[in-house]
This record gives structure tokens, C-alpha cells and sequence, in this order.
């Protein structure tokens, strides 16, 4: 255990290690400015048991179900914890919102009161934040148990990223901040924290950093360009048009489209760019005296065997979030031209694409830079 924690501690890694911790706790501490929302003034969301349900108002027409469900629960949590009171489950006829609960179920219910009295208690949604917490913690103790103090420098790296995108990217977005130069200044910023915790402060940090930014910079252009050029408008995202009706309508939709193409292929450009970096900085361990040119081809070799599989790793990852709109083109018998002219799909072909030219770019680019920078001769 002793030598373990020296190696975390080692003199490469304290740095980055303190850092992300500060990181983190100044990143919990932190609010995010949209803690007091209307919504949820005067209202306590906490976690409740289902004593019985009533479906009596329950309109049933055929797959789609309207109408309220009555349950009486039992609030675990909060100022009222202990009483008994009846729950409204409104129902909207969407099979993707509605939700219908059992005796015996926990659900997250939120209740507002007035005066020291319940007012409303209304059914959320089923209570999982103890099974997330068992899931997360189940892959926290494997990642610890595989990868030693590599693991917890990993951990480390993804809450700061969790935080960062919590309590940092999306306030500023709803600010009305650059999506674009916000986006990218937090993407460089994981890379540094990311990869100087896999490296330490040395140059393979630097190498690994200068290719992924650079891959990340080509990905960028040219979502600005294909998006402008397919005529692909931000309300394709996914609720992005309840939030302008939310009185957001400042937000540029378009510019939050770009940076979700370089956010979403970032983390790959970072693992490709780990791969080839570690690939050269072995072969010039084992032949120090290689030479730049030398070390770059290798690093290309290895580039080429790579960007195979992490494409269509990114292909299969876009592709899993609308497989549904696909069979649903295919139940309709639409034809493969109008597929693929749709605007869903287009936004997702750039998605995949453009995200697929950053991996392809990451790999020549960080074989260059950990050719030159690690083949140098130290003073």
C-alpha cells in the first residue's frame, strides 16, 4: 500500500494530483447560479413509498394512456418525513414521459407546501438515485481494483469532468457565453488535467496535449463548415427548443450544435492520442538513438492499425442514440436517399463524420509531435 501511495505521490504525478483535487473541491463548492429556479420554490423533492395506487382515472386508448393515477405514499425525506398523503401521476400520453407506479415502488416525488402545510405532492418519476450510486460506486471499485493509483487518477479526472461540465459549460451556455470558445477552452482544459494525470508533467503530456488540441481544432472547423453547408439547424438537438421556450431564446442553437460535435468525439481524440504517444515514447525507450523521422514513422504505423477501430467505435457509439429513427424509416419503407437527406440523420452523419476526421487527424498529428518532442535529447 505504501509503495502504491509513493507512486501516486511520485514527483510527476503530485502536481497534477493536487490540482485535481483543488480542482474538485473548489468545483463542489461552487454554485452553479440556477439553484433558487421557480420551479422548485417552496417545494421539497424527496423520496417516497408507495402505500397503494388508484387507476381509475386512467384513460386507456390503445398503447397511450391519459388521465391522472392516485397514489397514497409515504414521504421518507424532508420536513414532512413520516406522513402519509395522497400523490398525483399526471399522465400525458407519452410512452417516453409517463411513468406508472406499484404498491411497494419508491418514487421521487416533489412536494409543495405552504405554511408549514402540504399543499400538492406530485409523482416525479421512480426513485434510482440508490441504485446510480451502486452502479457508479460498483465501477469505481473495479476501475480501483484493476488499475491501482492509475485508477484513482482516473476517478479524479472524471469527476473534474462531470464537475466541470456541471457547475462550468452549462451555466456559461445558459449565460449566453460563446458555445464554441467555452467549449473549447473546458476540452483543452480536460486534456491537460487528463493526460498529465496519466503522464505526469513531462513531455509525453506535452506531445499527447498538442496533437489532441490540434485534432480537436480541425474537428471544430469543420463542423462550422458542414453544418453551414448541410443547412442543419441547433433545434435538432434534443429539447433544444423547450429551452428556448423557456425564455432562452437568446441562445445561439447553431454555435451549441458546433460544440457538441468536438465534445463528442474529444474523449476518443484524447485515447487515440494516448495510444500513439505511448507507442513512440516506447520505441524511443527501447532505441534511444532513433531519430525524429524514425520515431514519427513508427508512431504512424501504429496510427493507421488504430484509426480502423476507434471510427467505427465512434460510428457504433452515434448510432446506438437513434436506432429507433432508423427502424422506424424502415417499418415506413422509406427509401435510402430520402434516409439520408432526412436533417436528423444528416445531423448525426456530421456528427459521426466530422468527430471520425478528428480521430483520423489525432494520429499523424501526435506521431509528429511526440517524434520531434520526445526524441530530443534531454539537457
Amino acid at each position: 500500500m505504501k509503495k502504491h501511495f509513493q507512486k501516486l505521490l511520485s514527483r510527476q504525478t503530485f502536481g497534477p494530483v493536487l490540482l485535481a483535487l483543488v480542482l474538485m473541491i473548489l468545483l463542489l463548492l461552487m454554485p452553479t447560479g440556477y439553484e433558487g429556479a421557480l420551479s422548485y420554490q417552496n417545494a421539497d423533492r424527496v423520496k417516497a413509498l408507495v402505500l397503494s395506487t388508484d387507476e381509475s382515472s386512467i384513460i386507456d386508448t390503445g398503447l397511450v394512456r391519459s388521465g391522472e393515477q392516485h397514489c397514497q405514499v409515504r414521504i421518507l425525506g424532508g420536513q414532512f418525513e413520516g406522513t402519509e398523503t395522497e400523490a398525483v401521476n399526471r399522465l400525458n400520453g407519452s410512452l417516453a414521459e409517463d411513468k406508472l407506479f406499484s404498491e411497494g415502488d419508491y418514487a421521487f416525488v416533489v412536494v409543495s407546501h405552504s405554511g408549514g402545510q402540504i399543499t400538492t405532492v406530485s409523482m416525479s418519476d421512480h426513485y434510482r438515485l440508490d441504485k446510480e450510486a451502486l452502479l457508479a460506486g460498483a465501477f469505481l471499485l473495479l476501475l480501483l481494483l484493476f488499475a491501482g493509483t492509475t485508477g484513482l487518477r482516473a476517478i479524479l479526472s472524471f469527476i473534474d469532468t462531470i464537475l466541470l461540465m456541471w457547475k462550468v459549460l452549462v451555466p456559461c451556455l445558459l449565460n449566453g457565453y460563446n458555445p464554441v470558445w467555452v467549449s473549447l477552452g473546458l476540452v483543452l482544459v480536460l486534456t491537460i488535467l487528463v493526460l498529465s494525470l496519466i503522464y505526469g508533467l513531462d513531455r509525453r503530456c506535452l506531445a499527447a496535449v498538442s496533437g489532441a488540441a490540434l485534432a480537436i481544432g480541425v474537428t471544430t472547423v469543420l463542423g462550422y463548415l458542414f453544418t453551414d453547408l448541410f443547412k442543419i439547424h441547433g433545434a435538432v438537438m434534443e429539447y433544444s427548443e423547450s429551452l428556448l421556450y423557456s425564455g432562452y431564446q437568446y441562445l445561439d442553437l447553431n454555435q451549441i450544435f458546433v460544440a457538441s460535435i468536438f465534445l463528442g468525439s474529444s474523449g476518443a481524440v484524447m485515447d487515440l492520442s494516448v495510444d500513439i504517444c505511448s507507442a513512440v515514447h516506447e520505441v524511443v525507450l527501447k532505441k534511444p538513438e532513433i531519430t525524429a523521422r524514425e520515431a514519427i514513422a513508427s508512431g504512424f504505423a501504429v496510427g493507421r492499425a488504430a484509426c480502423g477501430s476507434t471510427t467505427t467505435t465512434l460510428l457504433l457509439a452515434y448510432s446506438g442514440s437513434y436506432i429507433a429513427l432508423l427502424m422506424v424509416f424502415m417499418a415506413q419503407g422509406t427509401p435510402v436517399e430520402m434516409l439520408l437527406n432526412y436533417k436528423y440523420v444528416a445531423a448525426e452523419i456530421i456528427h459521426t463524420i466530422v468527430g471520425s476526421f478528428g480521430l483520423v487527424t489525432v494520429a499523424p498529428l501526435t506521431a509528429i509531435t511526440s517524434g520531434i518532442l520526445l526524441t530530443r535529447k534531454k539537457s
